[in-house]
């Protein structure tokens, strides 16, 4: 097993085998990973067998001598297809640690990809991590609906999803991101002090790449946008990407009533329906309000789980 480092000139075989795997999405397509070359030094790997076939890949950026999980993305540890099994990843294990070794590079930091992400099981780098002694050292929880066995709404959740549905609120998917990148910017300023990891300008040029992919739904009352959700719909999971609502639509429910027919409707015949992290501080510390929130629709956690190892 020999890695090797990915170059513009591969993006096309970098596209195809994420195409044909088992456990990527569309965020792992060059289309979307290269946006924002200008802040990440990319140094993904390829994977070679002894026969010179393709078996895996790795998402990934330089940084400081470290190797890690591609500081853009969400998820992105190692890429595999069907062909991919417990002995091959050791395999590919040993020759990353063999690449890193010989290229000055002494720390990996590793993001695993949720299990819902999945088409297939494909675990098998969590065995390959402890093998080689990699540490734990950040676990995220993910609030995640299973769509074919959702349970009940919390009844003040259920509450404000009749409040809404009295009003005569329109849900609809839209491409007019300014009118919900105002409400988000100025919520997110107001509470964190920050501002939204896209800009509208990026998040209008991904969404012009994947339109299937990436949608805007609102709810709007009397014509206005006073709620919003931006979907990351991959085969398996629709991930709720941005949320935010403006003070009028705190006060009526547009939220609740946006959610529910967005699981109910718009996504229901995914696998999953995922909300997202409610954590800070790698991890160490949850915000319990915003997780009842998610609860309150039926979601239960899935973990997501950050690896580091040194490098001798």
């Amino acid at each position: 097993m020999k890695a090797t480092r990915y170059t513009k000139a591969d993006a096309g075989q970098w596209d195809a085998f994420v195409s044909a795997s088992r456990n990527a999405t569309f965020m792992l397509q060059r289309a979307y990973m290269d946006y924002h070359s200008d802040r990440f030094a990319d140094h993904s790997l390829f994977f070679h067998n002894d026969k010179n076939q393709l078996v895996a890949l790795l998402p990934a950026n330089e940084r400081d001598g470290v190797l890690q999980s591609h500081g853009g993305l969400t998820y992105g540890g190692v890429i595999c297809d069907e062909s991919m099994t417990t002995p091959r990843m050791l395999e590919v294990f040993d020759a990353l640690l063999e690449y890193l070794r010989s290229n000055g590079l002494n720390r990996l930091i590793y993001k695993t990809i949720p299990h819902i992400y999945h088409v297939n099981p494909t675990e098998e780098d969590r065995y390959a991590l402890f093998r080689v002694d990699a540490r734990l050292y950040r676990r995220d929880v993910l609030s995640v609906i299973a769509l074919d066995r959702r349970l009940p709404y919390q009844k003040r959740r259920e509450r404000k999803i009749n409040q809404a549905r009295k009003l005569g609120l329109v849900i609809e998917a839209t491409d007019d991101f300014e009118a919900f990148w105002a409400i988000l910017e100025s919520n997110l300023a107001a509470v964190h002090g920050v501002k939204p990891v896209h800009s509208v300008e990026e998040m209008r040029l991904l969404h012009s790449r994947f339109p299937e992919q990436i949608r805007l739904h609102v709810c709007k009352e009397n014509g206005v946008v006073v709620s919003g959700v931006v979907m990351f719909n991959s085969a398996r999971v629709a991930h709720v990407q941005y949320i935010s609502s403006s003070e009028r639509g705190r006060e009526i429910g547009a939220l609740d009533l946006l959610f529910a027919t967005l699981i109910e409707r718009d996504y229901a015949n995914q696998a999953y329906f995922d909300f997202g992290i409610s954590n800070e501080q790698d991890g160490k510390v949850l915000n319990v309000g915003l997780i009842e929130q998610k609860e309150g629709f039926g979601a239960r956690a899935v973990t997501h789980d950050y690896y580091e190892l040194n490098v001798g």
